[in-house]
């Protein structure tokens, strides 16, 4: 019995993916009056509204590594989280993102170093969501993505050094604050792939907060002497209206 118990409850830890998750106030601004953005990073189960702790990341930052933005630690789902705020002086496009802290996950063997970003339009300026911030991974949308309904299919790209890479799992998951009911543990996860041209698609068939995480294992990191794989993942947040 204790050897099935413990199958299903692998069974689910593997079902639920790990997402480092960054959520702004808004993706769009409209008015003076919404310009401070607020920004939360935490490292969760989106679909399941489920914590872990975060230690404090490197920053986060708004367009580029040289402008970081302060760090107050918070708490989300009953874990450590982190906080700040940026007010959106001038119209334009803004791409937050965060460099985390690698997390060393003990079932699975590996660290986990996932950057999510998320992008911001303000005051009616929609030029250059489609140009990349220049991480290392990254996901760049082809569908502009601070305007879209829920049923609109969501398209990005891939890349690693500024180049598209093919067949890369992209795993997509819900911030499911409506508490949407899955129909077994499989379906909290979707899993699409990147075509020849790092291309991969998704229809967002519910409003709210969507993830999109391009996974690739590659390079090594040390622990008590042993060195362990490292997952990146490029994330990216869109909001379905």
């Amino acid at each position: 019995m204790k050897k099935i118990i413990s199958l299903l409850a692998l069974a689910s830890l593997f079902a639920n993916a790990h997402f480092l998750t960054l959520l702004p106030s808004t993706d769009n601004v409209e008015d003076k009056k919404d310009a401070k953005i607020e920004l939360d990073t935490m490292f969760i189960h989106p679909f399941d509204q489920s914590g872990m702790n975060m230690e404090k990341p490197k920053g986060i930052f708004v367009n580029s590594t040289k402008n970081s933005l302060p760090l107050t630690e918070t708490k989300k789902f009953d874990h450590k989280a982190w906080t700040t705020s940026y007010e959106i002086k001038t119209p334009g496009v803004y791409k937050f993102f965060v460099q985390p802290e690698p997390y060393f996950e003990e079932a699975e063997d590996l660290f986990i170093s996932h950057v999510p970003k998320v992008i911001v339009s303000s005051f009616g300026v929609q030029e250059g969501w489609d140009e990349p911030i220049g991480l290392k991974y990254e996901i760049v949308p082809l569908t502009k993505p601070f305007a879209l309904y829920s049923g609109n299919l969501f398209q990005g790209v891939f890349l690693k050094d500024g180049k598209p890479q093919a067949n890369i799992s992209v795993e997509v998951e819900l911030y499911n604050e409506a508490g949407i009911k899955a129909p077994t543990e499989m379906h909290t996860t979707q899993t699409v792939k990147t075509d020849k041209n790092g291309v991969f698609s998704f229809v967002m068939n519910q409003k709210g907060w969507w993830g999109f995480a391009g996974l690739m294992v590659e390079n090594e990191k040390e622990l008590n002497g042993k060195k362990y794989p490292i997952e990146n993942g490029a994330l990216i947040w869109i909001k379905a209206h």
